[in-house]
């Protein structure tokens, strides 16, 4: 039973790009998942409910339900994906007290890795009340295609204590698009290809072990065939 937020204290940063296309890949490799929905624009859940109506919404844009309903629901899922808000500080506290993974979306630039360091306030609270949990990474997203990562971008990231995934979120039009038409990108044929093979490479590296299960599955697959 894992709890994954996908949260960041300010808007605009990709973070319900990040958590619905996580919740289809993981549906993907075999698991139970339910999306909760913590932000009051609710898009996340409209956004997954056409793209992969096989995975379950919930919405939880107070801070008391996150605290009181996040436990029992993780009881129903093998993972619950919760899209954190953009602003309301006391839903992003209450996320991460429940939390066991925080994926923190930042925008590919030494400015905003180093706002990093008071938008995952939240987040050391959080881990400071329950001894070093929930586990954090950072995700680069909406990175530019030329793109080069600076060693002053990796030491402010450094500082923080949080690892990052080698894959980024490229800024893309194909992610602007999906949710319009309803889908994760890899539903949007070859013009989403690249976009498709980044996003599941970046999920393979932050859930190695979710990756695991798919293929175990097929070669049990193979076996008994």
């Amino acid at each position: 039973m894992t709890v994954i937020a996908v949260a960041n204290t300010k808007g605009g940063v990709g973070k319900s790009t990040t958590a619905v296309h996580l919740a289809a890949w993981l549906h993907e490799q075999g698991y139970s998942v339910l999306l909760a929905d913590c932000d009051t624009q609710h898009s996340s859940s409209e956004w997954i409910r056409e793209a992969c109506p096989d995975v379950r919404t919930v919405v939880l844009d107070n801070p008391n339900d996150i605290l009181n309903e996040l436990p029992s629901l993780a009881q129903e899922a093998d993972y619950v994906i919760a899209d954190g808000p953009g602003s309301q500080t006391e839903t992003s506290r209450a996320l991460l007290l429940r939390a066991d993974l925080a994926i923190v979306p930042c925008k590919a630039s030494l400015l905003e890795v180093r706002a990093l360091a008071s938008a995952t306030e939240v987040l050391r609270q959080a881990q400071d009340i329950r001894g070093g949990i929930p586990r954090a990474v950072i995700v680069l997203s909406m990175v530019g295609k030329k793109y080069r990562l600076t060693n002053d971008m990796i030491e402010a990231a450094a500082a923080l204590n949080l690892p990052m995934p080698k894959t980024p979120l490229v800024l893309r039009q194909i992610y602007a698009d999906a949710p319009g038409q309803g889908a994760v990108v890899w539903q949007m044929g070859s013009r989403a290809r690249e976009a498709s093979a980044e996003a599941k490479r970046l999920f393979s590296e932050i859930l190695p072990e979710a990756k695991a299960k798919k293929a175990k599955i097929k070669r049990e697959v193979r076996r008994t065939a």
